[in-house]
């Protein structure tokens, strides 16, 4: 049964890249990464892997995952080759070098990674935390009140650049405040220096109504996996975290367009015999 699950993808991977093709052409793409553990015959224990995922915007809404050996930074290098546009991640260093001039990509921030920080930092400082704290809900309760008024592209950017913009400013300044008051390797030490090293591009969802205040999609798209890995516990090798990639690929991407994913594969792989292997029908 493990065979004919790869035998599956096998069939598939032409769909597959033609998915990755449509996310490639999304103004925005979001992605991030999960550790999955891969059994390995040179070494008498599980090494660790990651899978990738990567969300596309709303004109093409894609979720296409990607599986590397590492977390190097070779392996989005080449998934994301060719792309220009809008790339929204964490603060992970890898990402750096894609956010040079020559390279045309611009980096948005996540800002619920910047409120872990504050939040895990609240329980020793409270005091100082709160209000950094209160600040951020407030940029959340914003982006709340877009989605309850169904605002659209041009009129979220006008909200956000008349209300958000000034709580940014508020916040900006507090943390500036804050930064000599706090020990760098405290809690409230970490949770300054992430906003204020990543402040241009926790910023860049000002410049744009189709730019998301945070990384939300991926993170929602590694859920799965993180449940998952309690249940299947490791893939088999590399090859099989390239399977899991492909064919996971299909069930999220038909989970984000409202389509039931088993309907979706039992129609697809039953009409894959009668389809011409050029292509030309």
């Amino acid at each position: 049964m493990g065979g004919w699950v790869a035998q599956c993808a096998e069939l598939l991977d032409p769909l597959y890249q033609s998915m990755k093709k449509d996310l490639l052409g999304s103004k925005v793409i979001g992605t991030d990464d999960t550790s999955v553990k891969v059994l390995d015959r040179k070494l008498p224990f599980a090494r660790i892997g990651r899978i990738w995922p990567y969300a596309g915007d709303c004109h093409h809404p894609v979720i296409v995952y990607d599986y590397t050996p590492t977390r190097g930074r070779a392996g989005p290098a080449k998934f994301l080759e060719g792309y220009k546009g809008y790339l929204q991640a964490d603060a992970y260093s890898v990402y750096d070098a894609f956010f040079k001039p020559e390279r045309g990509l611009t980096e948005v921030g996540c800002w619920m990674h910047a409120r872990r920080y504050v939040f895990k930092a609240l329980e020793s400082d409270q005091q100082r935390m709160g209000p950094a704290l209160h600040l951020i809900a407030r940029l959340y309760a914003v982006e709340e009140r877009a989605k309850a008024l169904s605002l659209s592209v041009e009129q979220r950017l006008a909200l956000r650049q008349r209300v958000s913009a000034g709580l940014l400013g508020k916040l900006h300044k507090y943390l500036l405040e804050l930064q000599p008051e706090v020990l760098p390797k405290s809690p409230s030490g970490a949770a300054v220096r992430y906003a204020l090293n990543q402040w241009a591009a926790l910023t860049r969802f000002l410049e744009d109504g189709e730019l998301e205040i945070d990384n939300g999609a991926t993170e929602r798209a590694n859920r799965d996996i993180a449940i998952g890995r309690n249940n299947w516990t490791f893939f088999g090798s590399d090859n099989g975290g390239k399977t899991a990639a492909v064919l996971r690929s299909f069930i999220a991407s038909c989970k984000r367009c409202g389509v039931e994913p088993f309907a979706w594969f039992s129609d697809v792989l039953s009409r894959i015999p009668a389809h011409s292997v050029t292509g030309a029908e």
